[in-house]
């Protein structure tokens, strides 16, 4: 399902291209807690043997926690903050973290199996999805990598200076914004959406506000991480 790609150097010699799955370790001055990045394909065989892998990695290097990061497609507009729905194994996390446990029936991908097979190994596990606009799906969005990586800020313990990121999102809003208003069928479908957004979110019951206790946890993690790294 997932196919090599091949490139040409110097216009003659052909390069195979292989799917990978690659796992980095980094060190984050200051944290509670170091980092396993792993980033790879969904396999198209062997799934359990797939997670155990990855399962098994993450006991030798002594990791505490699994969260994977992913988007969907969904009827949202560019415009408003980006949805994220955090689903969580572990009632102390889904209490903490003001998550929920998913009640979906159906099809499921390689990191439903991953967070299956890390609750029958007593391993907490957090899956955070971003929501992310369906008419401009074929493009990169910072904004929805920048509204993750804030989440998982927040359940991980780190900071994470993402300027460069918050940039990106910045751009990104302005080209949409532009080439949303050049066409007005599409500018007209957003402002529905627009609206229908609004509308729910004035519906909806007021959001959690983090205790003081919270918030001052946050902070000092914070602060700890700067001054491990250094004057900037």
């Amino acid at each position: 399902a997932v196919r090599p790609t091949v490139r040409l150097l110097e216009g003659r010699t052909r390069e195979i291209d292989w799917p990978q799955n690659v796992l980095h370790a980094a060190h984050v001055p200051g944290a509670e807690s170091d980092l396993l990045l792993f980033q790879g394909v969904e396999p198209s065989l062997r799934w359990k043997r797939f997670t155990g892998s990855i399962l098994g990695g993450a006991r030798q290097m002594g990791a505490h926690m699994v969260i994977t990061l992913g988007a969907l497609l969904a009827d949202v507009p560019h415009t408003r903050p980006v949805p994220i729905t955090g689903i969580a194994s572990d009632e102390t996390l889904v209490a903490r973290m003001g998550f929920e446990r998913s009640n979906y029936e159906g099809p499921t991908g390689v990191v439903g199996v991953l967070h299956h097979a890390c609750a029958g190994n007593d391993i907490p596990s957090v899956s955070l999805w971003a929501a992310v606009p369906h008419y401009v799906a074929a493009s990169p969005n910072p904004k929805a990598a920048l509204a993750l990586l804030r989440s998982f800020e927040g359940v991980a313990g780190v900071a994470v200076d993402a300027l460069s990121l918050e940039d990106q999102a910045g751009d990104y809003e302005r080209q949409v914004n532009a080439a949303v208003a050049s066409d007005p069928d599409v500018k007209a479908f957003v402002e529905r959406l627009e609206e229908t957004v609004d509308e729910v979110q004035d519906d909806a019951p007021p959001e959690r506000i983090p205790s003081a206790d919270s918030i001052a946890r946050d902070f000092q993690r914070f602060l700890k991480q700067r001054r491990a790294n250094g004057p900037s």
